[in-house]
């Protein structure tokens, strides 16, 4: 990526309507999955800002349909914030269509390439370390699920297939067992006796959803607080950000999600389970914020599950991280021979805190989920 050349790079850019001529380009290497640039433009008077991307096929396969999924969801969300009063600008990602109308462009080597334009004044986080940075994120990842709650999700595209399939999950474990190809199934026994007796947790979810009890919605898939936007100046999380992952999907799997990766004492990455534990402050706050603009748009089956949802969700990630600790770390980046199997552990402490605590989480989502209907 970082080798392209100035000719092809000006060709590509060409492609798009941008506003001004170009005055600085910046190769940013802090996504995980696509490689991106931030351009600098100016027409004399002004000043513009965008992000140009290079969309990774190797993950996303299928790159029209991705597209398609994030222009009809950033365009349904542009017409709710105006609607409101909001500003869409800062609340939403706006992407742009090439100068051919199309939503990327495929240059001469087959990569697809998209722009958006670039929210200023803003940053990111990558833990929520106080009780405050968790309503905030709470409450932006719960009205992003309220302002889609009406968005016809089957018109989605599956971006990709079976990603919070926990079933699924299982089932490459078990061909993992079977085949250990890295040789190293004797060191995990007491990990796999604990994934395997919680099987039975892994279809919940997607049973009640067979049985028609958790309709399908819109799901972000990714509700890391490092996907969204804080403002400079009021520190509030305005933008839901990385639309990559969105697609059909179930609401408690984003809950759920956000609670495995920020309502913890530590990162996955730590080696101490001492230092690693659920914040129940954490979670109590982060619950009060998403169901403060969540709690009118979900049925009351999806709030009795938003605890269990955090539990099968670090369940889900212990056993992926298991799997790919014995098909050799093909899938994971590690920094060491261990490093998933130190994931895996950490991820499997959050499954027993959680049991441990259900009760009290349960009890704690039902008085916010009641007051926030009194309040609503």
């Amino acid at each position: 990526m970082r080798e392209i050349d100035s000719d092809s790079l000006k060709t590509i850019i060409d492609a798009f309507p941008f506003e001004g001529e170009i005055t600085d380009i910046e190769y940013t290497d802090t996504g995980l999955i696509n490689s991106t640039f931030v351009l600098s433009f100016s027409d004399g008077n002004q000043s513009f800002k965008y992000v140009l991307q290079k969309i990774n096929v190797n993950v996303f396969k299928k790159p029209d349909e991705l597209m398609s999924n994030i222009m009809n969801v950033t365009g349904f969300l542009r017409n709710k914030i105006n609607l409101s009063g909001g500003n869409a600008q800062r609340e939403t990602l706006t992407f742009l269509y090439t100068k051919d109308n199309s939503p990327y462009y495929l240059d001469k080597d087959g990569n697809y390439w998209r722009s958006y334009t670039y929210i200023g004044k803003c940053y990111t986080c990558d833990k929520i370390d106080s009780e405050v940075k968790a309503f905030r994120s709470g409450k932006a990842f719960g009205k992003f699920q309220r302002m889609l709650s009406d968005f016809p999700a089957t018109t989605l595209f599956e971006t990709i297939p079976h990603f919070h399939d926990t079933p699924s999950r299982y089932e490459a474990l078990k061909t993992a067992v079977s085949e250990n190809i890295s040789g190293r199934l004797e060191n995990i026994k007491e990990e796999l006796e604990f994934a395997f007796e919680r099987e039975k947790d892994a279809s919940k979810l997607v049973d009640l959803a067979a049985e028609g009890k958790i309709p399908m919605r819109v799901t972000h898939n990714d509700t890391k607080i490092n996907n969204l936007l804080f403002d400079s100046i009021t520190n509030e999380a305005i933008c839901v950000i990385d639309l990559d992952t969105i697609m059909p999907g179930l609401s408690l799997y984003d809950f759920g999600d956000s609670i495995r990766s920020g309502a913890v004492t530590s990162d996955e990455n730590e080696k101490d389970l001492n230092n690693y534990r659920l914040s129940i402050d954490l979670f109590k706050k982060y619950t009060e914020g998403f169901l403060s603009e969540a709690g009118q748009a979900l049925n009351e089956e999806e709030v009795r599950n938003l605890a269990f949802s955090a539990k099968l969700m670090a369940l889900e990630c212990g056993v992926r991280f298991l799997t790919d600790y014995l098909n050799g770390d093909t899938y994971f980046k590690t920094d060491y021979p261990e490093h998933n199997l130190v994931r895996a552990h950490t991820q499997f402490k959050l499954v027993k805190d959680i049991e441990e605590h259900m009760d009290e989480l349960n009890k704690c989502v039902d008085e916010i989920y009641r007051r926030s209907m009194l309040e609503a």
